[in-house]
């Protein structure tokens, strides 16, 4: 039996991170609401948060070859933790203007995207490491993910609504504090974690190579860049929902912030469940049809049913039957891509994966804030869910998702599969990996 100490220190690190960050996801926009009233600014706000996400999801992937996943993971939760107390501190030092809170958002943005992407790209080696398969080691890692999402979300809208936003980014801070930790002390002897010899010695055209191989792999395969493109889709207008859309929408026609952190976790105990269930009995069915069939149902419908009830009952069961379908997505991404992206290139490919799939969402957050204010909620409701029902139509169009079932160097069933797609499949990436889902 092999080693699991890093394996559960990476799932229960990310946890963490990830219950932290549910905090964030509902308490800055809460927070900018309740201080300044104006739809426009919250998604201003999610602009700035995001576009650092982007950027560093773009130039990333080199930098945590180099400097190791395990340095990485543990330097980007100090800077997050940092960046997050200090809204609340400047704020009740009554010093903070809106262009600070911008500015220490974009800083969390563009520090935690590389300590996601080290986690994720660990995860093969650690299985290995742990004795166990990579679809129950990738269903893991989201189950967790999405039960701690759900955690948060749920803490966050109790904890906003008895001691405010303010104390709740804090407790944020504290978890990243936390999730470094983990890392630092459970994460050891794992060759993987540890900074690459350099193939060619550090300079900007190196950098710039290494750069380029994970675009090239990602272009060169045409599944990869379908997930990438209906992915980018889904995350924009998932930042309009959660940074812009369901504040608004729980603030005028809800009971507020304990109403959104109780659609929130529902959205995540459903997710949890459809992550555990795919995980149990995936295996069996084929990739394809459950993917196409759960991605349209995964996120639309709750658009829909905002814009035309008032209520939170519909919302509620809408939620959790959309975290069903949204659970199973994830485990199959990151099964798929893990198949399709050399060890060596795993890194570089998530940065790229990351940066293809979360391109939109600066202007998602955006958008649905200038939306608010120029068609009113329901309007920017009902437009930002057409453009989600739109892009999850992908799987039944392109022709490229057709490969989803195929596996790299398995035996083809009826006739060989051209390989031609990808450059150098090795078994084993993914916003980043792509993450679909709230």
């Amino acid at each position: 039996m092999g080693n699991r100490t890093p394996l559960a220190a990476t799932l229960a690190a990310n946890s963490i991170s990830t219950a932290g960050t549910s905090l964030t996801l509902i308490g800055v926009p809460w927070f900018v609401l309740e201080t300044t009233g104006s739809a426009g600014r919250a998604g201003v706000v999610a602009f700035c948060a995001t576009l650092p996400i982007v950027v560093a999801a773009l130039i990333g992937g080199p930098v945590i070859d180099r400097f190791g996943r395990r340095r990485t993971a543990i330097a980007s939760d100090a800077v997050c933790a940092a960046a997050i107390a200090a809204i609340p501190l400047l704020h009740f030092a009554d010093v903070l203007d809106f262009w600070m809170l911008c500015a220490l958002m974009a800083l969390n943005g563009f520090a935690h995207t590389p300590g996601n992407t080290a986690r994720y790209v660990l995860i093969p080696d650690l299985a290995e490491h742990a004795g166990t398969t990579l679809p129950r080691a990738a269903s893991l890692f989201d189950a967790v993910s999405r039960g701690a999402r759900m955690i948060g979300a749920a803490l966050a809208g109790v904890l906003i609504a008895f001691v405010g936003a303010e104390t709740v980014l804090l407790l944020d801070a504290a978890t990243f504090g936390l999730s470094a930790l983990l890392i630092a002390a459970g994460v050891r002897g794992v060759r993987a974690a540890e900074p690459r010899k350099a193939e060619a010695p550090v300079s900007l055209r190196a950098y710039g190579t290494e750069l380029r191989e994970g675009y090239v792999h990602v272009l060169g395969n045409r599944l990869l860049l379908a997930v990438v493109v209906m992915v980018m889709f889904m995350n924009g207008t998932d930042q309009g929902w959660n940074a812009v859309l369901l504040p608004v929408h729980a603030e005028s026609e809800l009971s507020g912030a304990p109403a959104i952190g109780l659609l929130t976790a529902l959205f995540g105990a459903g997710g949890l469940a459809g992550a555990l269930l795919y995980g149990a009995v995936g295996h069996r069915f084929s990739r394809r049809a459950v993917f196409t069939v759960c991605v349209i149902l995964c996120g639309a419908p709750r658009f829909l049913v905002a814009a035309v009830t008032g209520t939170t009952l519909p919302l509620a069961v809408t939620m959790l039957l959309g975290g069903i379908a949204g659970g199973v997505l994830n485990p199959i991404l990151t099964t798929v891509v893990y198949e399709r992206v050399p060890d060596r290139l795993r890194s570089r490919v998530s940065g790229a994966l990351t940066a293809g799939s979360e391109f939109a969402m600066p202007v998602g957050g955006l958008a649905a804030g200038l939306l608010v204010e120029g068609a009113g909620a329901t309007g920017a409701l009902l437009a930002m869910g057409g453009i989600y029902f739109l892009a999850t139509l992908s799987p039944l169009v392109f022709p490229s998702w057709r490969t989803l079932d195929d596996v790299p160097g398995a035996e083809p069933v009826q006739k060989p599969v051209p390989q031609t797609e990808v450059p150098a499949p090795v078994s084993r990436s993914g916003p980043s990996r792509p993450t679909p889902g709230p």
